[in-house]
């Protein structure tokens, strides 16, 4: 575990020196691990640390024999706001429903991670369909009470989402892929009514 070490005699001013470097180089590598998987622009887990969280979570459930949910959000007419606000409104908009996720009072070991473009997965451990649903509406209720504007949308003059959800038992399946294609097919139907 050694990282550096000092000639003698010991000089109080080259040891002060090296404490104050690997500090340094410490805050730095830290602040390196949190841009490798933090999305930049919502602050939530990136895509890559989705993944690398699904997979402990799928051998997670496996091993306690608890079923995994996932919420798959998708931002309701989002190129439309996008083309009507401007990007830059809709990467503020982004932002908001990332912290409205973040801020949803779930629990600790729950995650949230931004999937892609306007999607956005939440992670539900030790959790069933029942409750899946339930988080699901209690995420429906945050991004309209985020009451940002959406006047070209066809659902509501306020920003809106859609969520597909799906459940398994890690036990019963092979890859926890299938419960990623699984919530994406039930985002799409979602989506289409």
């Amino acid at each position: 575990g050694a990282v550096d070490f000092l000639y003698k005699p010991i000089n109080s001013l080259i040891v002060k020196t090296r404490i104050d470097s690997h500090l340094t180089f410490s805050l730095q590598a830290e602040i390196l691990r949190k841009m490798a998987t933090i999305d930049g622009l919502t602050g939530v887990a990136n895509r890559q640390r989705f993944d690398e969280q699904l997979e402990l979570e799928w051998a997670q459930s496996g091993r306690d024999g608890e079923s995994l949910s996932l919420l798959m959000i998708d931002v309701d007419f989002f190129k439309r706001y996008n083309d009507h606000y401007g990007h830059q409104a809709g990467d503020e908009c982004l932002r908001r429903v990332g912290n409205a996720l973040k801020q949803g009072g779930r629990r600790p070991y729950d995650f949230v991670a931004r999937y892609g473009g306007e999607e956005f997965v939440v992670m539900l451990p030790k959790t069933d369909m029942h409750g899946a649903m339930h988080v699901a509406n209690q995420v429906l209720e945050a991004i309209q009470a985020l009451n940002i504007e959406h006047l070209a949308s066809d659902v509501k003059p306020v920003v809106t989402a859609s969520i597909g959800i799906a459940t398994l038992h890690a036990a019963s399946q092979n890859s926890p892929f299938i419960l990623v294609s699984q919530a994406d097919m039930a985002l799409y139907q979602a989506k289409k009514t």
